[in-house]
């Protein structure tokens, strides 16, 4: 069945391991919170994953050109069950860290995804094909964090063993349904896909010494314009999605009481659901009538729009709103990363991969603690506003006129 229809493993794949993810993101917060943790100090434990991420991520893709992708991404889910098991014992605060430092050390999944999706499938139909990855986040935010929530009134470690249980099936699903790179290569003979070879796609990353490789693709106007938003994009959302729990806490009240996981949870839940509505089957057919650099424009805008709400949102109306308005910028992320495939090279779209994937980290380590800050000193609506213009910046790139293109030397 893998055979016939690649995409259908990775799926299920991506959509178990953010159902995992997502049972973490409205609870770790406040969980690091009853370990004495500050806003600042639980972006942090965002930013220590990203960085072990961004350290590691060359080394396991180096490996995965030896071992093949598969093998890896197995080694990345082991990594990430450990992790939470570890996260879900902590009784003091350095464990929290341990735990997502393994986490962080092995993380790839995503960008193997992404490089998969790329490699079995036609340029024309891409955006459509990484929707799915949107289906599987909306899925994820629709049923992860409600049920985060429910658990963690019970006891703070359920979700985290629920997450734990999640990640083992994950390697099960990679174990037997994952195609080998032969059945991989055969489906991209049958349906005439050449896109890029066997390597490339495994989203190349270079170590950091070796950065100065990344430089070319910034000299090609086009591309390095789509990356400047990619890094726009990922910068705001790694703000607002790490501070929203800690934020909803201190803003926000259900029957006199502050918001806690069950909460924020359902927040997130209602988007997860707008999500699977607008990157559903009706993405391809977006793209087709209005393309994918104006959704793109619309996503960004969304989240400008959104993040000044929620700076300026007091009552859980405006909550519903605010929330309902950002799960349209939920067509930046596939259009702009089919974007980005098309702008590179077909021999270069793995290490352009590999590169959104350090874009994507180095966000992380610096957007979570900066977002915690501004909360920690009760600078609520400074949060929400210094998202927005992060995101503006996007939206102005998105305006831009698509610059000539050139080639890149290699």
């Amino acid at each position: 069945m893998s055979g016939k229809n690649p995409l259908l493993p990775i799926f299920l794949i991506v959509a178990v391991d953010v159902l995992g993810l997502t049972l973490m993101i409205p609870l770790l917060p406040f969980y690091a919170e009853r370990l004495g943790a500050t806003p600042t100090v639980a972006g942090m434990l965002i930013g220590v994953y990203a960085m072990c991420q961004l350290i590691s991520g060359p080394l396991l893709g180096r490996l995965s050109d030896h071992m093949g992708r598969k093998p890896l991404l197995i080694v990345s889910q082991i990594g990430t069950f450990i992790g939470f098991i570890i996260t879900a014992n902590a009784n003091v605060l350095w464990l929290v860290f341990i735990g997502r430092i393994i986490d962080g050390a092995t993380a790839g999944n995503l960008s193997l995804a992404q490089a998969y999706i790329s490699d079995v499938t036609k340029p024309e139909e891409r955006a459509k094909s990484f929707g799915i990855i949107g289906i599987a986040f909306g899925l994820g935010f629709l049923i992860g964090p409600a049920v985060s929530g429910f658990l963690a009134g019970y006891d703070y470690r359920y979700p985290m063993y629920a997450a734990a249980a999640l990640s083992f099936t994950s390697i099960m699903a990679t174990t037997f349904l994952l195609p080998s790179v032969a059945e991989s290569q055969k489906h991209r003979e049958a349906t005439g896909s050449k896109v890029a070879g066997p390597a490339a796609p495994g989203g190349k990353r270079v170590s950091i010494v070796q950065w100065g490789e990344y430089a070319k693709y910034f000299r090609q106007p086009e591309l390095a314009n789509l990356l400047f938003q990619f890094f726009f994009f990922t910068f705001s959302f790694s703000m607002f999605v790490s501070g929203l729990p800690l934020f909803s806490e201190r803003r926000f009240t259900w029957h006199g009481v502050p918001f806690g996981p069950r909460e924020t949870g359902y927040a997130w839940a209602w988007a997860g659901f707008l999500g699977i509505l607008l990157q559903g089957p009706g993405l391809g057919k977006m793209v087709k009538r209005f393309g994918e650099r104006a959704l793109n424009r619309v996503g960004f805008g969304a989240y400008v729009v959104g993040y000044f709400m929620m700076a300026f949102a007091h009552s859980i109306p405006m909550l519903v709103a605010t929330v309902t308005v950002l799960a349209i910028g939920g067509l930046v992320r596939p259009t702009l990363t089919s974007m980005i495939t098309h702008a590179a090279p077909r021999q270069e779209q793995g290490s352009v991969l590999g590169l959104n994937q350090s874009l994507n980290s180095i966000s992380q380590i610096a957007a979570p603690p900066l977002g915690g800050l501004l909360i920690t000193h009760h600078l609520l609506a400074a949060w929400g506003v210094a998202a927005a213009c992060v995101a503006a910046g996007g939206l102005v790139l998105a305006y831009k006129p698509t610059p000539a293109k050139v080639e890149i030397d290699t």
